[in-house]
């Protein structure tokens, strides 16, 4: 018999593993989580030695709501006896597959999670109905759709050799085929937080041939000053939503590095280690080439050359293997035809998305319908970041209400925004 809950969520990752935990507010209602991969993880093939979280520890996936929860960071360290071992430590920001053991520890302690579920069909038939391999698998009154992101294979890789090409995500699984040759040539383009992390793995793996270029005029380091994290407060969250769609657009763009940019210590250490590489050795392992938009590329005897508009002009490189770390695009919905027809879209055909994050539809008064990580022009930045995901639960679970079950408080706030 087809399990009907109260809520289901599509995707078992941070955005509704954090929903879940906090659901309890809504008892005796539950909610159900859909994961289509086989257990629990989180960018599982970029777990790269030495990674680290861009957040600090106590932004998981309860504490800034309720830190008395039974699922905080905290008590996680607690419970499985590593919490002295981490302080000594003396991390400043968790290593990534710490976050991801989190994740894990925190699902197991969940009811209603099915791992290797892919939902391919979302209809509505009365409630709304999911299938996985053309089998009705649940029901619900609503919906939150935690479904994520996959990278973005620029167009110029589509036709290049994919044993010469690495997407960023499956760097880490994909290394133990490289070339062992330390000389092997490599270009990562890239100019974020993954792009670096691809080229510290390419160097701990004793490479000494990497070119790392991408389309920003510097690899710019995440700003995460004490001002640019007033962009991560449900105060701004809250002036964020009264203003237009053009300034809320206006604002994402040029607020962009205080999300996207590259971790600080991650920079640093890569170039010490290009340095102490050039003192040891006479030559310098990466060559760093900003301002480097690769337009095309071919494949040249045992190279792939990439065709690049550079801010002097046109350039043309090679190198034997090539990492692809060019941003991410959301992931396609998986509602079917009748369903999309009553959905409101905009004039690039995404979803309309509200306030509270829910989509706007023909019945959303009786079937609220939540997108998480797609609405970065709607409720800004803090959409796509791990900041305050219990504020976003908080804000679900409140529209599910329709009334305040999860208050969101946000004091002493010395900035006035305009």
């Amino acid at each position: 018999m087809t399990q009907t809950f109260h809520t289901v969520g599509i995707g078992a990752g941070p955005a509704n593993l954090s929903l879940a935990a906090m659901y309890g507010v809504l008892e005796p209602h539950e909610m159900a989580l859909f994961e289509a991969n086989d257990g629990p993880g989180w960018h599982s093939g970029m777990l790269h030695s030495g990674v680290r979280m861009q957040t600090g520890w106590v932004k998981d996936l309860v504490s800034l709501h309720d830190p008395t929860h039974p699922l905080t960071f905290l008590n996680y360290l607690v419970t499985t006896g590593r919490v002295y071992a981490m302080l000594g430590a003396g991390f400043e920001t968790i290593p990534r597959i710490e976050y991801e053991q989190y994740l894990a520890w925190a699902a197991e302690r969940l009811p209603h999670i099915t791992y290797g579920a892919p939902i391919d069909r979302i209809s509505i038939e009365g409630d709304l109905t999911y299938s996985s391999g053309g089998e009705v698998v649940a029901r619900s009154q609503h919906l939150s759709l935690g479904i994520g992101t996959v990278a973005h294979v620029p167009e110029f890789a589509s036709g290049l050799d994919p044993v010469r090409v690495y997407v960023a995500d499956d760097l880490e699984p994909r290394l133990a085929e490289a070339p062992a040759d330390p000389e092997t040539s490599w270009a990562v383009i890239g100019a974020g937080q993954t792009s670096a992390e691809c080229v510290t793995a390419l160097l701990a793996c004793g490479y000494r041939n990497i070119t790392w270029m991408g389309r920003r005029s510097w690899f710019a380091p995440l700003e995460d000053s004490p001002s640019a994290n007033d962009l991560y407060r449900p105060a701004y969250q809250e002036f964020f939503l009264t203003l237009s769609h053009n300034a809320r657009e206006r604002l994402v763009d040029g607020q962009i590095l205080t999300s996207d940019g590259i971790t600080p210590g991650t920079l640093r250490a890569l170039y010490q280690t290009n340095y102490e590489e050039r003192l040891r050795t006479g030559s310098y392992p990466v060559t760093i080439m900003p301002s480097r938009t690769v337009v095309s590329a071919r494949h040249v005897g045992e190279e792939i050359e990439l065709d690049c508009l550079g801010a002097g002009g046109e350039e043309t490189h090679r190198a034997n293997q090539v990492v692809v770390a060019c941003g991410r695009r959301p992931t396609p919905l998986p509602f079917d035809e009748e369903l999309l027809s009553e959905i409101d879209v905009d004039d690039v055909g995404e979803p309309i998305i509200e306030a509270d994050y829910s989509i706007r539809w023909k019945r959303s008064d009786d079937h609220k319908i939540f997108v998480l990580n797609r609405g970065r022009h709607v409720q800004g930045l803090v959409d796509s970041n791990l900041s305050i995901l219990p504020v976003r639960s908080a804000m679900i679970l409140n529209a599910i209400a329709e009334r305040e079950v999860c208050p969101i408080r946000d004091d002493f706030l010395s900035t006035e925004w305009a």
